[in-house]
């Protein structure tokens, strides 16, 4: 059973009591329905669309599709003031969720208890008789679980964006084909996991709320090309050290495409890689590590608060 969902537009619908504790949404032909909302709606902000769904798990939700005056977001800074110190590259990392060219990185959120958890009402799913009611019952609990997966891995990606674009001005990343990557067998559970279409997308969004630049760039090329000379060496995947053999600079493989992504995002916005601010400028001597149990505790103003 797929979700259901219609949308509504703006004749068919009223919000009522939305100051009190019984708010109500009343939908044309269907009536009064009480609503508990998850975040308040901006007094600026106009509903141009209503969206219920039912989700696998039977739930009810709906979703309004609010117009802003866009003249209340902040203006990103000016592309001429970026250098290497308040503008970032990140790799999208199979050992690490993040590697940022200045040598911080941020583990993968730890969902086996929740897999665990999945695999057992699955196989209890598995022994029910297909559409009786105990049937049904299991499948929503499997959908439970599914939905609950989903919201923690957003959750992560809320905090996480949220640091990046409130800790510098421009966040270059990679232009995944996440539709390639997820046909390949190797690691497709980890990779869906990670939802980079989603992470790329939320990025983009808070990068308009904080007046930030996000700009995607080519990712063919970065772990093989140096980021100190240019010269690209093949290395296989087990291979996680960059070690280049013309000009001898040495550093994490991962770390090595974060400031390939950070030179390819500066030419994307037209600004090279000038000579004045050379390459080594960017080159992190140290890498910071952060659990994802750290940043889940909260939102990050700075990663330095939770290290």
């Amino acid at each position: 059973m797929g979700n259901q969902k219609s949308s509504i537009s703006d004749d068919g619908f009223k919000l009522k009591n939305t100051s009190g504790r019984h708010a109500t949404l009343w939908l044309s032909k269907i009536g009064d329905i009480p609503i508990r909302d998850h975040r308040e709606i901006p007094d600026k902000a106009a509903i141009k669309e209503v969206t219920v769904k039912k989700e696998t798990t039977g739930d009810w939700f709906v979703s309004f599709g609010l117009e802003t005056d866009d003249a209340d977001l902040p203006e990103k800074p000016n592309v001429d003031s970026l250098d290497a110190t308040n503008s970032v590259g990140i790799d999208l990392g199979i050992l690490n969720y993040i590697h940022t060219s200045d040598g911080k990185t941020v583990d993968w959120l730890d969902l086996e208890d929740e897999y665990e958890r999945l695999r057992r009402e699955q196989r209890k799913l598995s022994r029910k008789e297909q559409r009786s009611n105990n049937y049904e019952k299991q499948r929503q609990k499997v959908a439970k679980v599914k939905r609950h997966i989903r919201r923690k891995v957003l959750d992560y990606q809320h905090k996480l964006t949220t640091w990046l674009v409130k800790e510098y001005d421009a966040v270059f990343v990679e232009d995944l084909n996440v539709k390639g990557m997820l046909e390949q067998s190797h690691n497709a559970r980890n990779k869906q996991d990670a939802a980079w279409r989603q992470f790329i997308t939320l990025l983009e969004y808070k990068a308009n709320l904080y007046g930030t630049h996000v700009v995607q760039v080519e990712a063919r090329g970065t772990t093989k090309e140096c980021a100190s000379c240019g010269v690209e060496t093949a290395k296989p995947i087990w291979v996680r050290e960059h070690s280049c053999p013309s000009c001898g600079f040495e550093c994490d493989r991962d770390a090595n495409a974060a400031m390939n992504v950070l030179q390819r995002g500066f030419s994307e916005l037209g600004l090279g890689w000038p000579e004045d601010k050379p390459v080594k400028t960017a080159l992190p001597t140290d890498t910071t590590s952060v659990s994802a149990k750290r940043v889940c505790r909260g939102n990050l103003d700075r990663l330095s608060d939770v290290v």
